[in-house]
């Protein structure tokens, strides 16, 4: 696959994934979804490759979700809801190799959701994370909201949905959302120690454990694959979409006005 919304880079022994859109604070669309799941699956298979690195290029987002902009009712893509977010969630959870969430600036909505996935997460003092979707007409019905709860406590997490307030990189540390909080200038060193450290330790005992973690929370894919169904049917209604036309408009949205 010939790469336009992502970057694919190897750093000894650390494959190095980058979404490459920062002229939209690094949201997704379709395509962006297929190359990451592509890249996951190349760095996951490649028996060279011993961690996996996500990152957002420039210094203004780790990823801020879906791109708003592709959203015409269905975003631009396949998928249940016109992305395949459900199977790039799938592979960050099923590739058998650690995968660490580099972030810088924000980590928003579906952004901070691909943050959670991570096996670990490493920010800078930048970073900035929270989810924005019943303030847009949106929710995530999986792990953004039930493997988001095994991390921060279920009083956290339900904080960060109902209210939609955003975090530094500090409190996320605090909360269990990341792991390490360094000064900007110092997450690559941070990353790149992490990853020396992994590189380091037997690939099939990390790939047992990643499996074995992952065993707890596995009935949330089946949650949330049940979710999607009903996210596709909601992002129908004049409700969700009041959210996206509010932003086009620049204006706050009346969600209230389409509850009967």
């Amino acid at each position: 696959m010939e790469y336009q919304d992502i970057q694919y880079a190897v750093n000894d022994g650390a494959a190095w994934i980058t979404i490459d859109r920062p002229e939209v604070y690094n949201a997704f669309r379709a395509r962006t979804c297929d190359e990451l799941i592509h890249a996951f699956n190349r760095a996951g298979y490649d028996q060279e490759i011993g961690v996996i690195v996500l990152t957002g290029a420039g210094d203004k987002a780790f990823c801020t979700g879906g791109d708003q902009s592709a959203h015409d009712g269905n975003y631009d893509g396949r998928g249940l809801i016109g992305l395949p977010v459900d199977e790039l969630h799938a592979i960050i959870r099923d590739v058998p190799k650690p995968v660490i969430a580099r972030v810088h600036g924000y980590a928003i909505g579906g952004g901070n959701v691909l943050a959670v996935l991570c096996d670990l997460t490493i920010c800078s003092e930048s970073a900035i994370f929270g989810q924005v979707g019943p303030g847009m007409g949106s929710v995530d019905p999986g792990y953004g909201t039930a493997y988001l709860a095994r991390l921060v406590g279920e009083k956290k997490a339900r904080e960060m949905w109902y209210l939609c307030h955003r975090y530094s990189g500090q409190q996320a540390v605090e909360m269990g959302l990341a792991n390490l909080c360094v000064p900007d200038d110092e997450l690559d060193s941070a990353v790149a120690g992490w990853c020396a450290e992994i590189m380091a330790k037997s690939p099939t005992a990390l790939m047992i454990a990643k499996k074995s973690f992952n065993a707890d929370t596995e009935n949330i894919r089946g949650i949330g694959n049940q979710g999607f169904v009903s996210l596709k049917m909601y992002y129908s209604t004049n409700e969700s979409k009041e959210g996206i036309a509010a932003l086009a408009e620049k204006r706050k949205p009346n969600f209230r006005k389409f509850v009967e």
